[in-house]
């Protein structure tokens, strides 16, 4: 699972989204495993109620153990306390723990209406990965953030 073409479009509450986008959280916990290269670029949705694309980050690296052993290397940077932490992860088997750096804040997020807008678009429960194609129609859909896409884009695309 190494598609070079490959984004990651991950849900976050926005109390999350804010907090990785101002580096106070620098670990996302998942459930599942999560495959993905380190500078696999991760666009930043936040849930309800803002329910857009705020921003974006970079996989520094990916940590997939048990629940515990997930806690015990992030929990200084995973911006939730031990509760929250073990309701969340209660009854799964494996964690993944992404460490995520050069987070950058878009200057005009782009709402869920205005992806919707320009053809189907669903966001995803927990993450779901993009190719530059999909990246290229969010770039269209909101031009303001494009520099920072554009970005992400230029790493997909093969030189």
């Amino acid at each position: 699972m190494s598609d070079p073409e490959r984004a990651m479009l991950l849900s976050v509450h926005p109390r999350f989204a804010t907090a990785i986008l101002a580096g106070t959280k620098t670990v996302e916990v998942r459930r599942q495993r999560v495959a993905a290269p380190p500078g696999t670029p991760v666009l930043l949705y936040a849930t309800a109620p803002t329910m857009a694309i705020v921003g974006m980050a970079r996989i520094a690296s990916v940590q997939v153990a048990s629940p515990r052993e997930v806690w015990s290397a992030s929990r200084t940077s995973a911006g939730i306390s031990r509760r929250e932490y073990d309701e969340y992860m209660s009854g799964a088997t494996q964690a993944s723990g992404l460490s995520l750096e050069e987070p950058i804040t878009f200057d005009a997020p782009v709402s869920l209406a205005a992806l919707r807008a320009s053809g189907t678009f669903h966001p995803p429960q927990s993450y779901r990965y993009l190719t530059g194609e999909d990246l290229r129609k969010v770039a269209e859909v909101a031009p303001v953030t494009g520099a920072a896409l554009q970005g992400a884009l230029n790493d997909l695309t093969p030189a």
